[in-house]
């Protein structure tokens, strides 16, 4: 699984080897294609040496929402004819053990665990069949909301958009089935949202043919596919936790803000 961290000061991707607590060093440009692939330079180190950071620095995060059957069904709404897309800026991204913090804006601060596409190459208006060609792989994700704001507005920018308010990692897995795997939040240890991609209301290829009709996706940004039931509120000083089967386990901590 590709991972990108820091170590004395220095920001480089490696290849996570869990069973062996190692990391592989890779050098070059984990977007390139072809033959200018990222080449492993040989270099093994601890993982417990390095800060482990977001695995990617997205120009963007295009997200969808309702896209759980069991969600849907949880809030009683319809499903959607087609896919609902909103955006976060990249300043919401923050990588593994990093906190999120707890705006003083909002009084009603929710989780949702996600599954996040990475894109590995520019996308604009591709097929659901190419779409496995566009992506680089897949990640954890939570997407925070400021559900109070969200009904305020109206529209969820603010809402969705506070700096700390998505979370990402740990790494990338690059080959997944992707249409069935578990999701797991939790909560101060509690399971709160205890699912499968098999409840999308839209699979992950439809999702990339709609968003890249309307723009065009860059290497490194990241799709956020929707949360399953369960979505619930935060406190201060919870920590929170999003496991996907074969990927691993994204965990942040809820500190509010000064």
């Amino acid at each position: 699984m590709i991972i990108r961290y820091e170590r004395n000061g220095k920001v480089k991707h490696g290849w996570m080897v869990q069973e062996e607590n190692k990391v592989r060093v890779i050098e070059g440009d984990i977007y390139k294609v072809e033959s200018a692939k990222p080449i492993m330079t040989g270099l093994e180190l601890p993982l417990d040496e390095v800060s482990l950071l977001a695995p990617c620095t997205p120009s963007k995060i295009v997200c969808i929402g309702l896209n759980y059957k069991d969600h849907a069904e949880e809030i009683g709404k319809e499903l959607p004819a087609e896919p609902l897309m909103f955006l976060k800026p990249s300043t919401t991204v923050i990588g593994p053990g990093e906190p999120i913090v707890y705006p003083k804006l909002t009084e009603n601060l929710h989780y949702e665990g996600e599954l996040a596409v990475v894109i590995k190459k520019e996308a604009r208006r591709i097929k659901a069949e190419e779409a496995d060609d566009y992506i680089l792989g897949f990640t954890c994700a939570i997407d925070v909301t400021a559900r109070d704001l969200q009904w305020r507005d109206g529209q969820w920018t603010r809402a969705k958009g506070f700096d700390t308010f998505c979370p990402l990692g740990p790494a990338i897995a690059s080959k997944l089935d992707y249409n069935d795997l578990r999701i797991v939040t939790r909560v101060n240890g509690e399971i709160r949202q205890d699912s499968n991609t098999n409840q999308m209301v839209f699979t992950v290829p439809q999702l990339l043919e709609a968003i890249t009709a309307v723009m065009t996706l860059l290497p490194g940004d990241v799709v956020l596919t929707g949360t399953p039931s369960g979505v619930g509120e935060l406190q201060p000083g919870d920590e929170v936790s999003v496991t996907i089967e074969g990927i691993g386990t994204l965990s942040a901590r809820v500190n509010k803000e000064e």
